[in-house]
């Protein structure tokens, strides 16, 4: 039975290791420009991985637009002074940050600008 154990132990430590690391991914963005999208919070869920945004963008045809905006883990954004009610439903904000490259309406976050003028970082830079 101890010899067993031993091997049983090794493989879960190894595995307990490695999932960690699997669950680690990047966004999958094009940093080869910085799009600007202004709207209103419809909707806001602060979790992890990542609190996410969904904003309603009026666009130059008068269309209206859902965009999907978010940042980093909840312990950075909390590092850089947000809160689960920094911003909510309703506000008029807007959001700097980097398009996935696929061109969905998805935008990682490098900081917004609330209506009155504030602006509040994400990553601290």
């Amino acid at each position: 039975m101890k010899a067993l154990f031993v091997p049983v132990f090794v493989i879960l430590a190894l595995v307990s290791a490695v999932v960690p690391l699997s669950a680690h991914h990047t966004w999958p963005v094009s940093y080869d420009r910085l799009v600007t999208v202004k709207g209103t919070i419809i909707d806001f869920k602060w979790g992890n991985p990542h609190p996410m945004m969904t904003l309603e963008v009026q666009t130059n045809g008068g269309q209206k637009e859902k965009w999907e905006i978010g940042g980093p883990a909840v312990n950075r954004m909390e590092g850089n002074g947000w809160t689960r009610t920094t911003v909510k439903p309703g506000d008029v904000i807007t959001g700097i940050g980097y398009q996935f490259a696929d061109r969905q309406k998805i935008i990682k976050l490098e900081r917004i600008v609330l209506a009155d003028g504030k602006e509040l970082l994400l990553y601290g830079r």
